[in-house]
């Protein structure tokens, strides 16, 4: 979430920023420091009713110790009262601060000046474009036919365990995604990446940390008796493992990566464009996060984006990466780029990945922080992308891979598949 006190030395230009996003940020920003304000003079009144009621109960000491009892008393008395406002102020305190931040919760983060004007997907910049799209043969297939025709992702019977979108990878197709994973998860970790295994489910305050609640609240499966939710993405409990920290600048810059299942209720249409791997409620994917110091996190940021782009190349699949517009960036981010590969038999784009950076928005909501050389504690930036989402990449290469023959393996997952064609 914001800084308040950016706000208030900022608050016109954050006002101009959020317009960019569609969001009028004047009658919250005058409300959230009307709030600071109250909260300020709160705390000062607490502070000096405490200094004052610390101070009676020294002198009162110290007039039972001289025989003065009914001076005593009469100091007594009036720490009684002091006490009794004390607590009224401690209560208008903590309420304050509790409307102060649900009402920042409600603030997006303030995009980037790299973020192109613009309201709809329509508006996002593409920046780069890279892959021949292969020519297919006739009679050439979408990814859910050739998965009932070579029987490696049964759609209908993942329907019947569960429910639409959560589909059964069988055979040559449960090895590939696994080839993919394994795959993923090196390139990383040779890139420098230390790699975690992580929960699953996660608790009301890592949702907070990372912007996941309570903004995409009715998007998390949410397992009421526990008060726990299932992960939408690694993100969320990778960037959690730093809550509540302070670093110093020798740990930075921390690089993780995992792979996880994810699990998100969103998506209920219909037609080609959600059908078959296009948008699950569950999936799997690796994640890449990156916690730098402020002056690095966009040199950072064009690495991973790098790194991503180096995974594509290895896979020769057709991609585009877009700079998504203001009205199109997501809650938490600062900037963010969009990578989509070529579905040649959808002849549409589909979207495989997001790398953000969220400057200090999650690191304000995680309390993580670090001390410089001259001891200065200041918020880190934290970055985050899919490194990469699988369904959309095995799509891909389901498609744009096939053959009269049968689906050629990329060259690059031949030594994790242990065969070269799907067929």
């Amino acid at each position: 979430m914001l800084q308040v006190s950016n706000i208030r030395a900022h608050k016109e230009g954050y006002i101009k920023a959020l317009k960019k996003r569609n969001f009028n940020a004047e009658d919250i920003f005058e409300e959230i420091l009307t709030l600071d304000e109250s909260r300020r003079s709160t705390q000062t009144q607490l502070d000096e009713t405490l200094a004052e009621s610390n101070q009676l109960s020294k002198e009162i000491g110290m007039l039972f110790k001289s025989g003065e009892q009914q001076k005593a008393n009469i100091l007594k008395e009036k720490t009684s009262q002091l006490k009794d406002r004390s607590k009224e102020l401690s209560d208008n305190f903590n309420e304050t601060i509790a409307k102060l931040e649900q009402l920042l919760y409600t603030v997006p983060n303030i995009p980037n000046d790299l973020v192109p004007e613009g309201f709809t997907e329509d508006d996002n910049e593409e920046i780069f474009k890279e892959g021949d799209i292969p020519v297919l043969a006739e009679g050439s297939l979408p990814h859910w036919e050739l998965a009932k025709k070579y029987d490696i992702i049964d759609f209908e019977l993942g329907n019947k365990i569960t429910g639409a979108g959560f589909p059964v990878y069988k055979g040559k197709g449960a090895r590939l995604q696994r080839a993919l994973i394994t795959y993923f998860l090196d390139k990383a970790v040779d890139a420098g990446y230390t790699e975690y295994q992580l929960p699953l489910l996660v608790n009301e305050a890592s949702g907070f940390g990372t912007g996941q609640l309570p903004d995409k609240e009715g998007q998390m499966y949410h397992v009421t008796e526990d008060d726990l939710y299932l992960i939408p993405t690694a993100e969320v409990p990778m960037t959690n493992l730093f809550r509540d920290r302070m670093l110093t600048e020798a740990d930075l810059p921390i690089s993780c990566t995992g792979h996880t299942p994810c699990f998100r209720r969103e998506a209920g249409s219909y037609g080609a464009h959600v059908r078959g791997l296009n948008r699950l409620h569950q999936f799997d994917k690796v994640e890449i996060v990156r916690v730098e110091k402020p002056e690095n996190s966009y040199a950072a940021l064009d690495g991973m984006v790098d790194h991503i782009k180096n995974i594509l190349q290895d896979l020769k699949l057709p991609y585009r990466i877009l700079r998504l517009c203001a009205g199109d960036l997501g809650f938490t981010a600062a900037v963010t780029y969009d990578f989509e590969v070529f579905s040649t038999a959808q002849d549409r784009w589909l979207e495989i990945s997001s790398v953000s950076n969220f400057e200090t928005f999650q690191a304000n909501r995680l309390k993580l922080r670090y001390k410089d050389k001259d001891g200065k504690k200041e918020l880190v930036h934290t970055l985050n992308g899919s490194a990469l989402a699988l369904p959309r990449v095995l799509a891909g290469i389901l498609e744009n891979y096939q053959t009269p023959e049968g689906i050629k393996v990329p060259e690059v997952l031949v030594k994790y598949t242990g065969f070269s064609m799907i067929n």
